[in-house]
């Protein structure tokens, strides 16, 4: 009769392999669309109720979906391809509910290992410009493919497809060209998709606030008059997260703007007033700037300035009217001239730094000169 010690080695790798089978089958709760969340005391959800895959999350708007998802006790799968730039992603949720994968666009495999235990893939890569390693055509068109492909093989429950406002395969910018391509190819292998078109998003590391209040912003070609629907981040970021819990978002498009149109020039007058400075934009005409703008993009291959970003100065947002909003959702979204202090506090001089927002400062004087008036 063998010995305990030796029953036990003998018996160890039947035990490992049978616990490794069983937990392969259960370690990832799939549910199907719609389904609540069980929440437990705290506010957070029972183990492994979702498990999302959220491409893109190293982004300004991923960061939002990502711990809204994690609070509520969702396993996050975050594919990445920079180690450096995912590491504010880990404290998130609570420990092991953020599980990165390092993945690659052109790679097959790598997709569908990132979404083949998940019941959600939200898909919120974009590219502004291109490099010279991805186009714009890989990024939107060709990287959706991929990833829709992979979302249909394994049956996943949700696609949420982030794609931009202006979205159009006729349009003559580039961007929203491959844009509105890549939602076509989404809907063809998936046609449960949810598309999302937010506007321009205003927020930390956003695109359009920081930028114009930047020193480094010097050029315009359409003296800032391009016309779109400010919507702020976080506003984004829960929409997203709804969207998981109702299934009747799927295979519905969403345009996600805020509740007041503004011109770009409008926006930094606003910025100027907030900081307390006087930005300088040197308008310069398309057929000059355009040209050059693109043979810096090529040159240097960073998000400096694109031919493709002076041909969407020239293009205002448009709303498609069948298209879902906000208040399908329950929502209001923020007016962006709440936010300004809260963003650009750092750009304003040392002499100014205390001071109150710009316009908690203009109500003021508002008050002040109606008294005077009822004075008189």
């Amino acid at each position: 009769m063998a010995s305990l010690p030796t029953a036990v080695r003998a018996t160890a790798p039947k035990l490992i392999r049978s616990t490794f089978q069983r937990r392969a089958l259960s370690d990832v709760h799939i549910t199907r669309t719609g389904k609540p969340l069980i929440r437990t005391q705290g506010g957070r959800s029972s183990l492994g109720e979702h498990t999302a895959t959220v491409f893109g999350a190293t982004g300004q708007l991923g960061r939002y979906i990502v711990n809204r998802l994690a609070r509520q006790g969702c396993t996050v799968i975050v594919p990445y391809r920079e180690e450096m730039a995912k590491r504010h992603l880990k404290v998130s949720g609570d420990l092991g509910r953020v599980v990165f994968i390092e993945y690659d666009l052109h790679n097959t495999q790598s997709i569908e290992e990132s979404v083949r235990h998940s019941d959600v893939v939200y898909n919120l890569i974009g590219r502004n410009y291109p490099t010279k390693n991805f186009s714009l055509e890989d990024v939107h068109v060709e990287g959706t493919e991929r990833i829709a492909e992979a979302v249909a093989k394994y049956d996943v429950d949700r696609y949420i497809h982030v794609s931009s406002y202006n979205a159009n395969p006729d349009s003559t910018s580039e961007f929203y060209a491959t844009k509105g391509r890549g939602e076509q190819v989404a809907r063809n292998i998936f046609p449960e998709t949810t598309i999302v078109r937010p506007a321009p998003m205003f927020g930390y590391e956003d695109r359009l606030l920081l930028k114009l209040a930047s020193v480094t912003n010097l050029f315009t070609s359409n003296n800032m008059q391009e016309r779109y629907w400010p919507v702020h981040v976080i506003d984004v970021g829960e929409a997203l997260e709804k969207m998981l819990f109702d299934d009747h978002t799927a295979a519905q498009t969403y345009e996600l703007y805020g509740p007041q149109n503004y011109s770009t020039a409008e926006i930094s007058e606003i910025v100027d007033r907030e900081i307390y400075q006087k930005r300088r934009h040197i308008n310069v005409p398309k057929r000059l700037l355009k040209p050059a703008a693109g043979l810096l993009n090529r040159l240097l291959w960073w998000d400096v300035m694109s031919a493709d970003e002076i041909e969407r100065e020239f293009q205002d947002q448009v709303i498609d009217p069948s298209a879902k909003t906000f208040k399908d959702l329950g929502m209001e979204p923020s007016e962006i001239s709440k936010w300004t202090y809260h963003y650009l506090q750092g750009f304003r001089p040392s002499t100014y730094f205390d001071l109150p927002p710009a316009t908690e400062k203009e109500m003021r004087e508002e008050k002040k000169y109606i008294h005077v008036l009822d004075d008189q």
